[in-house]
């Protein structure tokens, strides 16, 4: 007990029932029959290391291990034990922070190579003072700087018999890989709603204090698994309560709004009904909730009936009342998890506005009006099935026959035009692109691999000569082509060295000398231009389609963008896979 405890006669609960013995410790069965067995054998670990969430117990784990090492028992000839008998001298030096030989460090304020060396190196290689074990702890240690960590390691890997060291992090991952391998590790697991429930019964028992099932289940849900922040919870909520402690009372003090009227304002949103939810939302930020925490719970609520909906077992909660628990499970049966994973990701937006907005009620208010929006909205297979049974508005009869209309996707015929060899040059490109970094590394076997204008283009696009590859794809309307010898018609836009350019790359790629030339007429459709007029016409079928016209009946601004044919995917597909590579030659290779 602390002088200013002792002055005013009272010790927060946190401390005052800090377990003492391994007993006492809740919820870590696991870490403790590995530890009492260690003991058992006498296998005790040069060094341990506790990982958890805040107020697991790793620093009272610790505290209660080095009693254990140094306990002597009451009659002064015990040995090291699970169960220090906390009468011994040193079971009563090291429960009130006062051993000589239990020295504990504080790792987030001793980080420098200079503390460690003061408060470790400089002593470890002296045998205790008293006790059977000299002992260091160090509280959050991921916080040591590197030079720190690297001062402790040789002393960490062969350590006197005599010493011992136990660390805890809330930070595992921070902890350098060389540390951890040379520690023998335990992970305190949060608290179980059931055990913390239970543990707060008792200590409010204990301190003849009345305090509800209910309130005792706001703190449990409100402390997230943490053993001391229920504790400092429960302390504070006995105080408010004066007497008798409710469950209205406690909501009061952690700013929560009642959990039946989140799950009415959950209920609002989900119907649409934006003026009663706004109205319930000032209700209860009239009665002292905060916005935040409001929108915490729908959160929460949103994420719990997603559970159920998979898992219906995890209605189970102690925390959570029958009442709320039935409400949960109607709702989990007749919402759609669509619905729900887009609440979900409306609300961890609406979340960071109220964070950053000036006024969180207004940006509370904000977000619950978008999602009662929303929430009108269909789900896209809704959508799509209403739209099926809407018929489409009639259409003028076709002057060449009664063809159907072809179905969204489909692939349309080639755009007309001259039958020039440049025709589909891109759509080539795209089945040939494989195959074109081959074409610009092994640039000595001739003109044979260039037997189309769309490999040419290829061979441009392998070498990623962006500029030309554009004024190619733009500017050329291809007349005549054969393997070394380009004839084109240039567009007004085209460069007046293009032809050049286009010489003098394709010579310096394949090695071979290229007679490019340019005519005044006769030329085809540039690769753009027959790529616009393809894309122009499957659009156009696109939007003959009954479901299409559907659509544009019921959204009258739509507009196509673009379509993905399953050829055209599976094209680019293809075309990014890995090129094939020719095998090496071999000179000891028998003909």
């Amino acid at each position: 007990m602390s002088k200013a405890d002792q002055k005013s006669g009272y010790q927060v609960l946190a401390r005052k029932y800090r377990p003492e013995t391994f007993a006492d410790l809740v919820g870590q069965d696991a870490m403790v029959r590995t530890l009492k067995n260690a003991f058992e054998a006498d296998r005790i670990a040069q060094a341990f290391i506790m990982t958890g969430i805040r107020g697991t117990g790793k620093t009272t784990t610790a505290r209660i291990i080095a009693k254990g090492m140094n306990c002597i028992g009451p009659d002064g000839t015990g040995g090291p034990t699970t169960d220090p008998c906390g009468q011994c001298e040193h079971c009563v030096s090291i429960m009130h922070g006062q051993h000589v030989d239990v020295i504990e460090m504080d790792g987030a304020s001793q980080t420098k190579i200079d503390d460690i060396r003061n408060n470790v190196l400089d002593s470890v290689y002296y045998a205790p003072a008293s006790a059977r074990y000299k002992i260091y702890i160090i509280d959050e240690v991921h916080m040591l700087s590197n030079s720190a960590f690297n001062a402790l390691l040789k002393t960490l890997e062969e350590p006197p018999a005599h010493v011992k060291f136990i660390f805890a992090t809330t930070e595992i991952r921070k902890v350098p890989v060389t540390v951890l391998s040379r520690c023998q590790r335990f992970d305190l697991r949060r608290i179980e709603p059931e055990d913390m429930i239970a543990m707060l019964r008792r200590i409010a028992t204990a301190e003849g204090a009345e305090i509800s099932d209910d309130a005792l289940a706001l703190i449990t849900r409100a402390a997230e698994g943490s053993a001391r922040d229920a504790q400092s919870l429960l302390d504070q909520a006995i105080s408010h309560g004066a007497g008798e402690t409710t469950a209205d009372q406690v909501r009061a003090m952690l700013g929560l709004a009642d959990r039946g009227r989140v799950l009415d304002l959950f209920d609002m949103i989900m119907r649409g009904d934006a003026a009663a939810a706004l109205t319930e939302l000032s209700g209860q930020y009239a009665d002292g909730a905060d916005p935040m925490a409001v929108l915490r719970d729908l959160a929460e609520i949103t994420h719990w009936i997603s559970v159920i909906k998979i898992t219906p077992e995890a209605a189970e909660d102690p925390t959570i009342g029958p009442d709320e628990r039935m409400r949960g499970q109607d709702m989990a049966a007749k919402l759609p998890m669509r619905v729900m994973t887009r609440m979900w990701q409306m609300l961890l937006k609406a979340l960071e506005e109220v964070a950053m907005a000036p006024n969180a009620m207004m940006a509370a208010e904000m977000a619950v009006i978008r999602m009662t929006h929303v929430a009108e909205l269909p789900s896209p297979e809704d959508l799509v099935r209403k739209l099926q049974d809407t018929p489409p508005p009639p259409a003028p009869a076709p002057n060449g026959g009664g063809g159907q209309p072809a179905p969204v996707g489909a692939r349309s015929p080639a755009a007309g035009g001259g039958a020039s060899v440049g025709s589909g040059a891109d759509a080539s490109a795209r089945s040939a692109g494989g195959t074109a970094t081959a074409l610009a590394v092994h640039a000595d076997r001739g003109l044979g691999r260039y037997a189309r204008f769309d490999q040419v283009v290829d061979l441009i696009r392998a070498n990623r000569d962006v500029k030309l590859l554009v004024e190619v794809e733009t500017c050329v309307r291809l007349v005549r082509y054969s393997p070394g010898r380009i004839e084109f018609q240039p567009t007004e836009a085209a460069p007046q060295d293009l032809a050049q350019r286009l010489g003098s790359r394709l010579q310096a790629w394949t090695g071979n000398r290229w007679a490019v030339s340019v005519v005044a007429e006769g030329g085809a459709q540039t690769i753009a231009e027959e790529r616009d007029a393809k894309d122009d016409a499957l659009k156009a079928k696109a939007a003959e389609h009954p479901l299409v016209k559907a659509v544009f009946q019921a959204f009258p601004d739509a507009e196509i963008i673009e379509i993905r044919t399953p050829e055209a995917i599976a094209e680019e597909a293809a075309h990014d896979a890995l090129p094939e590579v020719d095998e090496e030659w071999d000179p000891f290779e028998e003909d």
